[in-house]
């Protein structure tokens, strides 16, 4: 059970005026600190022409209420200084994204979680997943396979898998952590007793009871489109990195993006089909150097992990065969039609090289597998090396 101080029950009550305006709010309290901040805005006196407005909405608000909410709903309210409180969340501090002239961003005041998880320890070691709500049967399923690789604590380090409880990428992401019993942290944009979307309200319960569902938001707030672009910037912040799986161009995963981004995070993208809607943002990322490709689990812990606590990826083979052909070899080589064969003479003719030499490059390519000879002595080339 939690102490209700005067500064949680201020911040509870501050947490409540997100929904109004969550720029004005969080400044206020960054300056004036969480009690005081309450008490200016109570007595309306927040020097700006709509604080009738503020204070008016503050009248309905009891912070003792909300307290005994969300002790009843078995919700815990989580504030800086707390065990439980993620350090990262203070990269926030500096940070501001203007959307439609509403400034989102800052520090929370508070956080309301349900869950058998502690969001701190959880926290160390995450991954947001973000995509599109339309998504493709192929991004839920990488979306599925790269969240259930990452938890898996086989071989190194489970991740928690953090992501916004949506239908779609955010769905098949957690999703996917609970299928390998790994860490999953669903990031809401209302309140908690108000499971949204509805229509994912089985999958919002099961993150609950498994792992941690989050808002900065007291129990009854409704969710509102200000509110899910400041919860992707919460995403980002209580993650290492963000890895965007889909999106369209208008798409709330690069607005998360943006934010990872801004607090030097990690940024990485999916490709996807070029024919595919859903492929804009994460190749738009690539293309414009915004973010890392990255085509399955390995590739994100190797941006991620440590140095020396994951295998280094191994680097493409560039080498092809023909490479290491000797002068003559390769003269023979290029001197054979890509259709159809020649004889020794035909073969002599062409590369200019003498009898004995041609025939002598010609056995060796043929020991290499990129020549051979058929029934009548005519020699082609052979397109696959030979196996050994």
């Amino acid at each position: 059970m939690i102490s209700w101080s005067e500064e949680r029950l201020a911040r509870a009550a501050l947490g409540g005026l997100l929904g109004y305006g969550a720029g004005q709010v969080l400044s206020l309290a960054a300056e004036a600190g969480p009690v005081e901040a309450w008490r200016l805005i109570k007595q309306g006196q927040i020097g700006e022409a709509r604080r009738s407005a503020m204070l008016a909405w503050a009248a309905t608000i009891n912070p003792e209420t909300i307290a005994e909410t969300t002790e009843q709903l078995g919700f815990r309210f989580v504030i800086p200084g707390d065990d439980e409180w993620p350090p990262s969340l203070g990269d926030l501090a500096v940070c501001n994204l203007k959307t439609n002239e509403t400034v989102l961003g800052g520090a929370p005041v508070g956080l309301w979680l349900v869950g058998p998880g502690h969001l701190a320890d959880w926290c160390h070691s995450a991954v947001a997943m973000v995509g599109a709500r339309a998504a493709s049967r192929y991004g839920e399923s990488m979306a599925f396979r790269l969240a259930s690789e990452l938890v898996d604590a086989s071989g190194s380090q489970g991740w928690t898998v953090i992501s916004g409880g949506a239908f779609g990428i955010d769905a098949a992401s957690h999703r996917g952590a609970m299928v390998a019993n790994g860490r999953t942290v669903g990031v809401f944009a209302g309140g908690l007793d108000r499971p949204y979307p509805p229509g994912n309200s089985g999958l919002i319960e099961m993150i609950a009871e498994n792992g941690l569902a989050i808002s900065e938001l007291p129990p009854g707030a409704h969710p509102t489109r200000p509110g899910f672009l400041a919860r992707n910037r919460l995403i980002a912040a209580l993650s290492a990195g963000t890895v965007v799986v889909e999106g369209g161009l208008r798409s709330g995963a690069r607005n998360t993006a943006n934010w990872a981004a801004m607090m030097g995070r990690v940024v990485m993208a999916l490709p996807g089909p070029v024919t595919s809607v859903m492929s804009a943002t994460p190749h738009r990322l690539i293309r414009d150097g915004e973010a890392v490709l990255v085509t399955d689990s390995n590739d994100i812990r190797a941006l991620l992990e440590p140095i020396g606590q994951v295998p280094e990826l191994p680097f493409a083979d560039l080498a092809r065969p023909g490479d290491d052909l000797t002068g003559d070899e390769n003269v023979i080589h290029e001197a054979l039609p890509g259709r159809g064969a020649m004889t020794i003479s035909e073969v002599v003719l062409a590369s200019g090289v003498p009898v004995t030499r041609s025939i002598k490059a010609l056995q060796s390519l043929e020991s290499k597998g990129l020549a051979q000879a058929d029934s009548q002595g005519r020699w082609r080339i052979r397109r696959q090396p030979a196996s050994t």
